[in-house]
C-alpha cells in the first residue's frame, strides 16, 4: 500500500478584473477497492459557491459559481489517499473470454452500450484495419492482444507535449505519428472498440517517484489512460503511453466514454478574449 498526497493547483491570469461563468471541476480521486480516499480539500479564489454531484458514470463533479470578478482565478485541490494495487496483477478473465473473439452476455452488451462504439469518425476504415493487424489468428489470447495494441501505440506514435487540451482523432494521430497521453489513450480506446471491446477513457494522475515515465513532470502529473472490460476480470487499466497494464502507479479521477467528458477544469469568462493572459498548472504527487 502507498499513501500519497496529490496537489493540483490551476491558476488563470487576466489583464483586468474579469467575471467568470460556472466552472466544472473533476478533481476528486475516484474511490474504489484499490483506492481509499482519506481527505479531499478544494479551495477556490475568488469566492465561489461550490456544489457537488455525481455524473452518469459516478464521477464526483464540483460546480463553482463565482460571486465576484477578479484578475486571477485559482483552483486548488489537495487529496490524501492510499493506493493498493499490485505491480504485476493477475487478471481472472472468464474462460469464455480468454480468447478473441468472444461473446458478451446480453446484459453486458446492453450495459456497455456506447462504450463499444468508436467515438471518432473512421470513414475509410483505417483505424479498424490498423487494429485488426494485431489479431494474429482466430482464437488469439485476449489479454495478449490488448497488450500488443497498447504497446503498438507506444511503438508507432512519438510522445509530444501539447498545450491544446483537446485530443486528436485516432486517424489524425496515426497519420501524424505524434501525440500526447490524451491522444495515446483515445487511439487505444477507439482501436479496441473497433474490435468489439467495451472501453472507456480515464483521467487522473500519474505517480512517478523515479521520474522516468513518459508524460511525467517531476514525481507526478495529470495523465490520461484507458480501461477495457473483460468478463470475469472487469475493468482492466491500460496505459499505452508507458506500455503498462494494471495501473499500480495510476490515480483515477474520472471515467467516461469520450475524452471531453473528463476535463479536470472547464469553464468560461465573460469579456474580451484578449483579457486572458496566462494559464499555469502545477501538480505534485508525493508520499504522505
Amino acid at each position: 500500500m502507498t499513501r500519497l498526497i496529490v496537489r493540483h493547483r490551476t491558476t488563470y491570469r487576466y489583464r483586468q478584473p474579469t467575471s467568470f461563468g460556472p466552472h466544472r471541476l473533476m478533481l476528486r480521486p475516484k474511490e474504489s477497492r484499490t483506492l481509499r480516499l482519506h481527505k479531499h480539500e478544494l479551495a477556490v479564489s475568488p469566492a465561489a459557491a461550490v456544489s457537488w454531484a455525481h455524473d452518469v458514470t459516478g464521477n464526483s463533479v464540483a460546480t463553482a459559481t463565482f460571486l465576484e470578478p477578479a484578475d486571477v482565478l485559482i483552483i486548488d485541490s489537495v487529496a490524501t489517499l492510499t493506493l493498493d494495487v499490485e505491480k504485476w496483477p493477475v487478471f481472472d478473465i472468464a474462460a469464455s473470454a480468454s480468447t478473441y473473439p468472444f461473446l458478451l452476455s446480453d446484459d453486458e452488451v446492453t450495459d456497455l452500450g456506447g462504450l463499444r462504439l468508436q467515438a471518432y469518425l473512421d470513414s475509410t476504415g483505417a483505424l479498424r484495419e490498423w487494429a485488426q493487424g494485431f489479431v494474429a489468428h482466430e482464437g488469439t489470447d485476449t489479454l495478449s492482444l490488448l497488450k500488443d495494441i497498447s504497446q503498438g501505440v507506444a511503438a508507432q506514435i512519438v510522445y509530444e507535449e501539447r498545450e491544446d487540451e483537446s485530443a486528436q482523432s485516432p486517424v489524425e494521430t496515426l497519420a501524424r505519428g505524434k501525440g500526447s497521453c490524451r491522444d495515446f489513450a483515445v487511439l487505444f480506446v477507439d482501436a479496441v472498440r473497433a474490435l468489439g471491446f467495451g472501453a472507456r477513457i480515464v483521467s487522473g494522475y500519474l505517480y512517478d517517484p523515479d521520474r522516468n515515465l513518459t508524460g511525467s513532470s517531476g514525481s507526478g502529473s495529470t495523465h490520461a489512460w484507458a480501461e477495457v472490460y473483460l468478463p470475469g476480470a472487469g475493468w482492466i487499466m491500460f496505459d499505452p503511453t508507458n506500455r503498462s497494464v494494471g495501473g499500480f502507479n495510476l490515480i483515477p479521477v474520472a471515467v467516461a466514454r469520450h475524452i471531453r467528458q473528463v476535463m479536470p477544469v472547464s469553464g468560461s469568462f465573460i469579456g474580451d478574449i484578449a483579457a486572458f493572459e496566462a494559464l499555469d498548472v502545477c501538480v505534485t504527487v508525493t508520499p504522505d
